[in-house]
């Protein structure tokens, strides 16, 4: 009873959501590696990769980033070729974003370079969606809390 009244995690890689156990990890991905962050951090203790993993129809590359347990925070890595693939996937599963914005970054003398960038906040949880047509890969990355500005800060 006290589960079904626990709200659901706003963001999720293939059922996995901010606040997920490793084991609930391990079980869903069976080929993930999990070990122990190689530097100091309030955001996470633990990381868990895994190469190859199906998400909304691409091959991805995922991080999981855990403290205490839980999954704090995500970031799937996808060929930039499947973008449109994976924002469409989002948006079906995420909802419809706070922003998405297509911006032409100009500099003297360089080309032109476009960068697509996708928005969505619930609470203190977000997602961001970037990617740009002329690199090679693009990133969802999805945290809670603080942990962008914890997990690399050097302690």
């Amino acid at each position: 009873m006290l589960l079904a009244a626990l709200p659901a995690a706003a963001y999720d890689v293939n059922g996995v959501g901010l606040g997920a156990r490793e084991s609930e990890v391990k079980k869903r991905f069976p080929s993930i590696h999990c070990k122990e962050l190689e530097w100091k951090s309030r955001a996470a203790e633990r990381r868990c990769d895994d190469s190859k993993v199906a998400f909304g129809g691409a091959e991805v590359r995922i991080t999981l980033y855990l403290r205490k347990d839980a999954v704090q925070a995500f970031d799937v890595r996808f060929d930039a070729k499947d973008t449109e693939r994976i924002a469409a996937f989002a948006k079906s599963r995420y909802g419809a974003p706070v922003s998405e914005t297509r911006d032409k970054i100009e500099i003297p003398g360089k080309a032109a370079r476009q960068i697509y960038k996708l928005l969505w906040e619930k609470g203190d949880e977000r997602a961001v969606l970037v990617a740009q047509p002329d690199k090679r890969r693009g990133t969802l990355s999805v945290s809670r809390g603080n942990f962008d500005e914890e997990i690399y800060r050097v302690r």
